[in-house]
């Protein structure tokens, strides 16, 4: 999975990326970003890992991607915004930072307004998108060339919607759509939106259920920049004075599986404990295939049982003499926590 993090200049985007990353990021090639891969936290992978104290233990991790500044100075700051969400095409899902504090110097927040702009720059750039491609349909339709009439059908769709002023991914067949899926529309894309509030401020402003394909949840920037920087038991112990569950990357991250719809299984043994990340619905043979395209190829049956029974019996031998440990064929739907073992011959 890989999180675009976007924002307006002054929202804190830099600053909460930083806390998320722990100040580990490296520049991406040739491109004025910065890149991190962050930990997926999960405790079934660390009870796994107890039990079967395997040589590597390996979590499923989140690429994380911090476009280059979007100022450019004055009204220039919009072709720069046109950039930024052009760099964030290739992203699965959107954490759009707003500015929800005051500063020095700065204006009065205004939450709803600063979410509303970076909004309309994704829409117009999509809406760009769009247009040439259905110019460059018709030409081809006049010059006697065949046309996907499905594709005009769908980009006419998202072309009424973005004259509206109105993202796509409050369409969700439109921005699930296959036929779009390269075009890698920005509007289209989930999004977690994080108001970046004062300090001891945890609420959401409007409605935290968000809308189709988005989210609200709020942050203490500056909280979670304290955070990053303290070691795990005084982190543990920052997180208990201030009644918070998690940190703010915990908590952006399963969100964002909820999100995207994406669920974890496991492989386990004495040499690895390994969480993988899938689609909710994931068939088992395509599963097998995260895993290696070999073991899809050669797929006969995989082995498999929940979490909490495995948890519940305390071992496989137990799981296997209480029955919770099933065969399934390749049109099995692999469930979140499900131990896989698959069997296979190539």
């Amino acid at each position: 999975m890989k999180l675009g993090i976007v924002g307006l200049p002054g929202s804190g985007r830099a600053t909460l990326f930083e806390a998320f990353t722990g100040g580990v990021s490296r520049p991406a090639s040739g491109r004025s970003e910065s890149v991190a891969a962050v930990r997926v936290p999960d405790e079934r992978v660390d009870d796994l890992a107890e039990w079967y104290r395997p040589r590597k233990t390996t979590y499923a991790q989140v690429e994380v991607v911090l476009p280059g500044d979007v100022s450019s100075g004055g009204e220039a700051g919009k072709g720069a915004l046109e950039g930024v969400c052009n760099r964030v095409r290739d992203c699965d899902a959107l954490i759009h930072v707003v500015r929800n504090f005051s500063g020095y110097g700065a204006q009065a927040a205004d939450p709803e307004t600063d979410l509303g702009k970076l909004e309309q720059e994704m829409v117009f750039c999509d809406f760009v998108v769009v247009e040439k491609r259905l110019e460059r349909l018709a030409r081809e339709s006049k010059l006697g060339r065949p046309v996907h009439a499905a594709e005009m059908e769908r980009l006419r769709s998202c072309l009424e919607l973005l004259e509206k002023d109105t993202p796509i991914r409050r369409r969700p067949d439109l921005a699930g759509d296959p036929l779009l899926r390269g075009y890698a529309l920005v509007s289209a894309k989930p999004k977690l939106v994080l108001f970046n509030n004062e300090d001891g401020d945890d609420t959401v402003p409007g409605d935290p259920g968000g809308e189709d394909g988005q989210r609200r949840m709020a942050v203490q920037g500056k909280i979670e920049s304290e955070l990053a920087r303290m070691s795990p038991e005084d982190a543990r112990v920052f997180l208990a004075e201030f009644g918070l569950s998690g940190s703010a990357m915990d908590r952006v991250i399963r969100c964002s599986y909820e999100l995207l719809g994406l669920v974890s299984f496991f492989t386990v043994g004495e040499d690895e404990v390994k969480a993988w990340t899938i689609r909710n619905g994931t068939k088992a043979v395509d599963a097998a295939g995260v895993i290696h395209s070999d073991i899809q190829k050669g797929f006969i049956r995989a082995e498999v049982v929940a979490f909490h029974d495995f948890r519940e019996a305390g071992s496989m031998v137990e799981a296997r003499k209480r029955g919770k440990v099933r065969l399934e064929g390749k049109e099995y739907r692999v469930q979140d926590g499900d131990i896989v073992n698959v069997r296979f011959n190539v």
